[in-house]
């Protein structure tokens, strides 16, 4: 059994009273708007490592500790620790033992792409036997499914690989462009990531999915153009390696890329210009997939 404590936070002192919890032996902590659900909620976007420059204007610091913690003398460390002049208003809730396993996994039911095609996790049944189902599970790679951006891609893939077509997804994560290609008939798919956990995660999911996708380190060399290219990844990226993804897109060849905010699109089309002239082709919830033809 543990307690979970919500306590009341200016935006100035949100992240340093979360800090200071931790510190004084919280087990976690989380930020939340306060405001959420309201007229008042403030959507934050970000790309990782690039965090909204200020949090909530009214902010809940949300704190899970031991069921014997000294919950007074914790507080009033982590307040003054935080120069606060008292202990914020706060409430208290105890947190039962749970099937944490079960609980973990009744948050990730089947994802509807489109009619053909589903996302499932190992522990569901498919809900459509005839369609598309590709079989992915949460794991340490990006890409469930459950991301605007992943879906976004996942959406363009279904209306534009044709049986027999090459396709490469740049930045693949979990491989679930890849796979997802693999099983719409391309007849080549290659997947290349910075990342050597990505690529053994994308390696597994397809193996688990019974299609044969070539992966590689992106420090590998690559000279082959593709009819199809995919990358998720995020703005900075994609315009940095705007030459490089590029050159691998066929002539006649299409590319989608995605991991844009909606005010970043432009960065990234003035970035592609040179090369490939981009559109916006649809967006969700903030996010843009952005299209273009060689």
């Amino acid at each position: 059994m543990w307690i979970s404590v919500t306590l009341q936070a200016e935006a100035a002192k949100a992240e340093a009273l979360s800090d200071a919890l931790m510190e004084a032996g919280a087990l976690s902590v989380s930020i939340e708007d306060a405001d959420a659900g309201t007229e008042a909620e403030k959507p934050q976007f970000g790309e990782p490592g690039h965090l909204p420059t200020a949090l909530w204007d009214h902010s809940r610091v949300i704190a899970l500790l031991d069921a014997d913690a000294d919950l007074p003398a914790l507080l009033a460390a982590a307040s003054t620790a935080t120069g606060l002049a008292s202990v914020p208003p706060y409430t208290t809730e105890t947190v039962a033992e749970q099937n944490w396993v079960q609980l973990t996994q009744s948050q990730f039911e089947p994802i509807r792409i489109t009619d053909r095609m589903w996302i499932v996790p190992s522990w569901h049944e498919a809900p459509d036997s005839d369609a598309i189902n590709i079989e992915l599970d949460p794991g340490m790679a990006f890409g469930t499914g459950s991301h605007p951006t992943t879906r976004l891609c996942l959406e363009w893939l279904c209306d534009a690989v044709q049986p027999g077509q090459t396709v490469l997804d740049y930045g693949c994560g979990s491989g679930i462009l890849g796979i997802a290609a693999a099983r719409l008939g391309a007849a080549d798919v290659l997947g290349i990531d910075i990342d050597d956990k990505a690529i053994e995660a994308a390696a597994d999911n397809a193996s688990r999915n019974q299609v044969t996708m070539r992966l590689q380190h992106s420090r590998q060399p690559l000279d082959t153009a593709f009819d199809i290219v995919v990358a998720n990844i995020l703005t900075n990226p994609l315009c940095v390696l705007a030459p490089a993804i590029a050159a691998h897109v066929a002539p006649g060849g299409r590319v989608a890329l995605s991991g844009v905010l909606e005010p970043q699109a432009g960065q990234v089309i003035a970035a592609w210009a040179p090369y490939i002239a981009l559109k916006v082709g649809a967006s969700l919830d903030g996010w843009v997939r952005l299209e273009g033809q060689r």
